[in-house]
């Protein structure tokens, strides 16, 4: 197991709150209401219910009403909102993906996280969309050494420039650009 996941197991000991976390502190876009975190987690909506009544009287979520649903998304001008994000991807291993794979890579342009982890959803795997020139040999060398360290597995494509738009939809992740 990762470092930081022992580290973020040991310091919150709430598997929901991890979850929420997770869901909202990823990615600022990932907004969900209380039955459809009760789907997405598998849990008792009580145990939710409790969780996010905490993180948002601490201002660390938001809520508008929508209907009769209330929407929660994470409140990125909280004080804290950078330094937990930065836990989040350290706990799922991406800090080390830009280390080991995307610092060494030479030619990139830019690298989107898609799939589960962009939607905040804790996965296995970590799914990227390369932006730019790579070499796929060496590329393939990095990603076995960081699957090693992170405990996870990394699925990739390799798009232009020009393409990424194609690729990319509503709620995937940029977390990395050459600018």
């Amino acid at each position: 197991m990762h470092t930081s996941n022992l580290v973020i197991d040991t310091l919150i000991t709430s598997k929901t709150r991890i979850k929420l976390l997770l869901k909202f502190f990823l990615n600022p876009q990932n907004t969900s209401y209380l039955r459809g975190l009760e789907a997405e987690f598998g849990e008792s909506s009580n145990a939710i219910r409790t969780e996010l009544n905490r993180l948002e009287k601490s201002n660390m979520l938001l809520s508008v009403s929508k209907g009769n649903r209330k929407m929660f998304k994470v409140n990125d001008r909280h004080p804290l909102y950078n330094e937990i994000n930065s836990i989040v991807r350290k706990y799922l291993g991406i800090d080390l993906v830009i280390e080991f794979i995307v610092n060494k890579l030479g030619h990139l342009h830019s690298v989107y996280l898609i799939g589960q982890l962009a939607r905040g959803i804790d996965s296995p795997v970590i799914d990227l969309v390369l932006v730019g020139n790579v070499d796929k040999v060496y590329l393939i060398q990095l990603i076995d050494k960081a699957e090693k360290l992170i405990n996870r597995k990394i699925k990739f494509m390799i798009c232009d420039q020009g393409e990424e738009d194609t690729y990319l939809a509503e709620g995937n992740l940029l977390i990395w650009n050459n600018d």
